[in-house]
């Protein structure tokens, strides 16, 4: 069976939201602002998908159909998310909103923490090992 001039449009619909968004645009490429400090941005990014179409039923030799599809999608800047001397900390662009917002916000305190505890857990193993065992 043939394929549907909706399919048709509906992919070619969705390719073209592929194009525009990509990973690039939520979290962005970084820019080094100095020898020791890199700022990273990160977007929010929302878009809508709409498709419809009909069948006009057959007409002499061929099928009529009319159908549209659309999408729009909106990108806006949340934060900036600044990597200096070994330290991460956001800078929010707008009042904390969302959960995302609040994710985002939260980030650099946790990765702050994450890496403190592996480093605690270096230092334990290595005084583990340099303490004589006891026979």
């Amino acid at each position: 069976m043939a394929e549907h001039p909706i399919q048709d449009m509906m992919g070619t619909t969705i390719d073209k939201i592929r194009q525009m968004v990509d990973s690039g645009i939520i979290i962005g490429d970084p820019i080094k602002a100095d020898e020791a400090t890199t700022i990273i941005p990160v977007s929010r990014v929302t878009f809508g998908f709409a498709a419809g179409g009909s069948d006009v039923g057959a007409s002499a030799s061929k099928q009529m159909f009319g159908g549209g599809s659309g999408a729009g999608v909106s990108v806006t800047p949340v934060a900036f998310l600044v990597v200096s001397g070994g330290n991460v900390r956001t800078v929010q662009l707008v009042d904390k909103a969302s959960t995302l917002d609040n994710a985002i916000a939260a980030l650099p305190e946790l990765i702050q923490k994450l890496m403190a505890g592996f480093k605690e857990g270096k230092e334990a193993k290595k005084a583990a090992e340099a303490e004589p065992k006891a026979e």
